[in-house]
């Protein structure tokens, strides 16, 4: 490789050379090397699961966390708690202003922050003593992930637990909508 140009590995584990400056070589080595668990993992972080906190939850039903609330107090058996300093209730139940705050510690974490919070909400996580922390769909914080796992903590980070967990449960589309699909197959919970 010469100062112009870099090796990169791709996906398929081929390499090649290609212009250092280009916005190819820029992209390949932004990709992210931190992995979390697997399907079959994460399958089973939500079946062991009885409580889930959702930290950056909203009152605004145009935003994503209600949506998640709402998803996982109709569609689940999760006791779920609502984490936002700024409301009192959401979605019917009480908002806590923190996770110290909560009436029990929760299984997982769920957490709709922006990147940059995700340290100091792992750090809440390892102060209450969850051991799961769930970053929403579209949020990464690489570092804090793997801080957060060398502390003991299983990580599930850029996926939606609703996605997840309809998915693993038979009631979501590849395009992410409810199948609409009725079946005498008992559903796992």
């Amino acid at each position: 490789m010469s100062d112009d140009t870099a090796t990169v590995t791709l996906a398929n584990g081929l390499t090649c050379d290609i212009p250092a400056s280009s916005p190819l070589a820029k992209l390949l080595r932004s990709q992210r090397t931190w992995v979390g668990p697997s399907a079959k993992e994460r399958l089973g972080i939500l079946r062991r699961a009885t409580s889930i906190a959702i930290v950056g939850a909203s009152p605004n039903p145009a935003r994503s966390s209600y949506f998640v609330g709402t998803y996982l107090q109709q569609s689940s058996d999760y006791r779920v708690y609502f984490v936002n300093p700024n409301a009192t209730e959401i979605l019917g139940e009480p908002a806590y202003p923190d996770l110290a705050s909560l009436p029990e510690v929760p299984d997982i974490v769920d957490v709709f922050r922006k990147a940059s919070d995700i340290p100091s909400v792992i750090d809440d996580v390892l102060a209450v003593g969850a051991p799961v922390v769930w970053v929403q769909l579209g949020i990464w914080n690489e570092e804090a992930a793997v801080d957060g796992e060398s502390k003991g903590l299983t990580v599930v980070m850029d996926r939606c637990i609703k996605v997840e967990h309809a998915r693993f449960h038979g009631g979501l589309h590849l395009m992410g909508f409810d199948t609409g699909v009725i079946s005498a197959k008992k559903q796992v919970r």
